[in-house]
């Protein structure tokens, strides 16, 4: 049995981190499986993208950018420019020759002018079994990647509160008709990578209504094996960091995206400084990712910046540096930030939000925080840094237990099983 999976990028996004490492997982279990994207930046035999040469770089620049430009006359804020996908551009794969040979499709995450809902609809139409990993919420809303408050998704969308003008018959609400149709007489499995996620695909119409459908739900993996305690003293010297010092991690592939909840970082930080001046001399700040130079200057805490950190190994040595990671988003799905820290046996504190709970179990692995409440927030940091290793300890047996390869894979080729045999 063949299993393709697909997804826009093998490098770029918490999906295409996610999706490469089940693929891996996969594989590592023997099953026959690959994987298609829009373009590669790894060099693997089994990772097949559209793009290889410089013309169809420019196709894919102008697919990009009219993709996005099709939004903007729609778009409420500039801001959230990519919270929503319209899915009016991209590439026919459904006679792609992986395509062909597939005996199970496995779509990830399609969007940005990668997969149009009329693309989609052809990959459909080839009656192929179909399993997708709900990385965002976009395959059961009208186009929105998280719908915060609002729960238009469980009846037809519309009077998106993204949108410029929204109403009835808004942009959402004919996107959400148009999915309605094309997931009508077809089964499709969707595996929430957090149960949360799978609740809220559950109430979906575009879900519910065609009991054909279902909705399983399965962590993320990890490599446990690279992702895994190490000696924090060795680890600091190799990267030039303190060795007498509490370190707090914090990163996202986009420090300033509000969803992230840098604000209610920077007011923990700034309640831990005033309630405990003398942590002044003890605790200091590692962060990652883009715009992390934006908050530095209000930070009451010294910090080492790292910036994009490019290679997992990198990633791996950032956490097992770390003594806690501090998770301040206020949605998010599975994030992979957590389940690596937890890997490197690094306790996460964070708020009680989307699929967090799932993975962090409070007083024990971590701390959970009301949500929005960054005073929690800051109480949790202090709770867990006086815990000593074994909030540590325990998160790393929750990893082993919960996110390695095998365990992952095992669940998968379950679903390929039951939903196409051989």
């Amino acid at each position: 049995m063949k299993i393709l999976h697909i997804n826009q990028s093998d490098s770029t996004g918490g999906a295409a981190v996610a999706a490469v490492r089940l693929l891996k997982a996969l594989r590592g279990c023997s099953a026959d499986a690959e994987m298609l994207v829009l373009e590669a930046a790894k060099d693997d035999p089994a990772i097949h993208p559209l793009v290889t040469n410089k013309w169809d770089r420019l196709v894919r620049n102008f697919k990009f950018a009219a993709e996005v430009f099709s939004f903007v006359p729609y778009e409420k804020s500039r801001q959230q420019r990519f919270a929503f996908s319209p899915g009016r551009f991209g590439y026919n794969i459904s006679q792609h020759p992986q395509v062909k040979e597939a005996d199970v499709l496995h779509l990830h995450w399609v969007n940005q002018g990668f997969l149009s809902l009329h693309d989609l609809n052809r990959l459909i139409q080839t009656g192929k079994p179909m399993v997708w990993t709900l990385h965002d919420t976009w395959a059961f809303t009208g186009g929105c990647h998280y719908p915060g408050t609002c729960g238009g998704f469980t009846s037809t969308c519309g009077n998106c509160p993204l949108l410029k003008s929204p109403g009835s018959n808004d942009l959402s609400a004919r996107q959400h008709l148009r999915k309605e149709r094309m997931y009508a007489n077809v089964a499709i499995t969707f595996v929430g990578c957090s149960d949360w996620m799978k609740q809220m695909a559950e109430r979906s119409t575009l879900v519910k209504k065609d009991l054909r459908h279902l909705v399983k739900h399965i962590f993320n993996p990890v490599d446990t094996g690279l992702f895994k305690p190490a000696d924090k003293q060795k680890v600091r010297a190799e990267l030039g960091l303190p060795a007498d010092k509490k370190l707090l991690l914090f990163g996202a592939a986009n420090t300033t995206d509000p969803r992230k909840g840098i604000i209610h970082l920077l007011r923990a930080l700034k309640q831990l400084n005033a309630k405990n001046p003398g942590l002044k001399d003890e605790l200091e700040l590692m962060a990652f990712g883009k715009n992390i130079e934006t908050f530095s200057h209000e930070l009451p805490y010294r910090m080492h910046p790292f910036h994009t950190v490019k290679g997992e190994e990198r990633m791996a040595r950032l956490y097992q540096a770390a003594d806690l990671f501090v998770l301040p988003s206020m949605q998010d799905n599975l994030p992979n930030t957590v389940v690596e820290s937890m890997s490197a046996g690094v306790p996460v504190v964070g708020f009680d939000i989307g699929g967090v709970p799932e993975m962090i179990k409070h007083q024990e692995n971590g701390f959970l925080a009301a949500p929005g409440k960054w005073k929690d927030l800051a109480e949790g940091i202090l709770f867990v840094l006086g815990k000593g290793t074994l909030p540590g300890e325990n998160a790393r047996i929750f990893a082993e237990t919960h996110f390695a390869p095998e365990v992952v894979a095992r669940q998968y080729l379950d679903i390929y099983q039951s939903i196409a045999g051989g």
